[in-house]
């Protein structure tokens, strides 16, 4: 079989959409491309040259830590991520949940569990409360899945949340939620991979008693749900991301465009790396120049990833990890999404803890990083408690060491001790102790992370005489208003530590210098 390149595969693709690339003209062109892809002029055009120009704003910089809505009817099973799909893959546990507790996919597909999101306990003012006091600065909702449901109210698909399930604009709701608590809106679109994901609902069982019955994918009647794909599979491999279909790349452009302008995110994040050439930079480009517009600066923030489907340029835009964390402190702003369950409700998966999720936060932040936290919901709006607790423990801890995240940057180094996160997707887990120390700034101020939970004495040997620290001259455990012994020699700033402590789970020292 052939073997194609990435570049291929983009070539393919934008020859396929807008035929021959036309040389860019410089800034505030309007791109190639005909009817409904084209853009109004602004400073940034379809280039990635143009968009390499782009500076992450200063809010974004600043506000260290998000909270995510990934909600929407694939919570309803209770089973986890990727429900839409696996439901109609026979071996997998989906499928067999799927048959024991609604039919086969045959009779009753995803366009039946649909209407059985009725989100009736959903209550954005509340929740959004609890998530500025857990210290969240901007809050992301979902726009759509993989599963093609869109959660706002479509002008350009009839498969929406204003429409049925809910009958309620989602997005629309947390956006004004959001505002109220003086919170940055942002919305996630995993539309690109939708087409090529979603095969697997054209197909049958192989064996005895449905064998050959086509699942209800195939239905023309629904081909708007479930896509008219009966030759590109999705294979996990960057290729097979993004389908080359042309009409589908500027089905992707009208409706992900009719997300931007209709509710006007501060905050735009793709699942995967920009899709469809020079369609997917067109939408970025109407996306910042459309910010410009607005506030007379650039506030727009276009989240995407590394990952070799789509293309990622990193000057371009601000670079996502899913569970993971790039190495060291990286020159540029980016940001970590993960959560602290399953992407979609599950029944079945255990939660992070508390000092799991605040420990990461300060190793992401050390990193010039950001953290986009997921917290998830029940199918209903409600939070199970496990999401409850988190929100508490995060507001009490926020609320006495909040200065050491918000607003700050990173030091000369990000950390301390024998403990490192592998670099990377997939790769959050990590067992700190009380030697794992992360470093933030603000002005003079450098504060100092406790990872784990210290006793008697915190060494920092960063800070020691003969490293060339600089002479300490106060050190202040945050929430604690006694006095905090110290002594600065030449292998650590050693730090006595009180026998109480004023937050669980980590630890701050506030240390100012000469």
């Amino acid at each position: 079989m052939a073997t194609f390149s990435k570049r291929d595969v983009l070539k393919a693709s934008l020859m396929a959409t807008v035929g021959a690339s036309v040389a860019a003209r410089g800034q505030g062109q309007t791109p190639s491309g005909a009817g409904d892809l084209e853009i109004p002029k602004g400073r940034f055009a379809p280039t990635m040259q143009s968009l390499s120009q782009y500076e992450t704003p200063d809010w974004f910089r600043d506000a260290k830590f998000g909270i995510w809505a990934h909600w929407g009817p694939q919570a309803v099973p209770g089973q986890g991520d990727w429900y839409a799909r696996f439901m109609y893959v026979p071996g997998h546990p989906y499928y067999d949940h799927h048959l024991k507790t609604y039919g086969h996919p045959s009779e009753f597909g995803y366009k039946d569990l649909i209407p059985l999101w009725t989100a009736d306990r959903f209550d954005p003012d509340a929740l959004m409360a609890k998530y500025a006091a857990a210290g969240a600065k901007y809050f992301v909702s979902m726009g759509v899945h993989h599963d093609n449901f869109d959660l706002w109210n479509s002008k350009h698909h009839r498969w929406n949340a204003a429409a049925m399930g809910p009958k309620r604009d989602i997005v629309g709701a947390w956006k004004a939620a959001a505002k109220r608590r003086g919170l940055r809106f942002g919305v996630s679109e995993h539309l690109g991979a939708s087409y090529t994901w979603s095969y697997p609902n054209h197909l049958f069982d192989q064996f005895w008693p449905k064998l050959g019955i086509d699942y209800d994918g195939a239905d023309p009647r629904y081909a708007d749900l479930y896509h008219d794909n009966r030759n590109e599979p999705f294979r996990n491999t960057p290729a097979s991301w993004y389908t080359t279909n042309p009409a589908y790349h500027r089905t992707w452009f009208k409706r992900i465009r009719d997300l931007v302008d209709s509710y006007e995110p501060d905050l735009l994040y793709s699942d995967g790396g920009l899709p469809f050439g020079e369609v997917g930079r067109s939408l970025v480009a109407h996306f910042y120049n459309s910010s410009i517009r607005r506030s007379g600066k650039l506030e727009a923030v276009y989240n995407c990833k590394d990952t070799g489907s789509g293309e990622f340029d990193k000057q371009a835009v601000v670079q996502d990890v899913e569970r993971g964390v790039l190495s060291g402190i990286n020159p540029r702003p980016w940001q970590t999404d993960t959560s602290n369950g399953d992407w979609f409700y599950n029944k079945n998966q255990p939660y992070k803890s508390p000092r799991e999720v605040i420990t990461m936060l300060a190793d992401i932040v050390s990193k010039n990083g950001n953290l986009l936290m997921n917290v998830v919901l029940y199918p209903d709006g409600s939070l199970p408690p496990e999401s409850e607790t988190l929100l508490a423990e995060l507001a009490a801890w926020m609320s006495v060491n909040s200065e050491a995240i918000h607003g700050t940057r990173p030091w000369r180094v990000y950390g301390e001790g024998p403990t490192e996160t592998a670099a990377g997707m997939f790769a959050e887990k990590a067992d700190y102790t009380a030697r794992d120390i992360r470093f933030t700034t603000k002005g003079n101020d450098l504060y100092a992370i406790v990872l784990g939970e210290p006793a008697g004495v915190t060494e920092i040997t960063s800070l020691a005489k003969d490293h060339g620290g600089r002479p300490v001259r106060h050190v202040q455990l945050l929430g604690e208003r006694g006095r905090i012994s110290y002594r600065q020699t030449d292998r650590a700033l050693v730090i006595d530590v009180p026998k109480r402590l004023p937050s669980r789970h980590a630890s701050v020292f506030k240390i100012g210098f000469a």
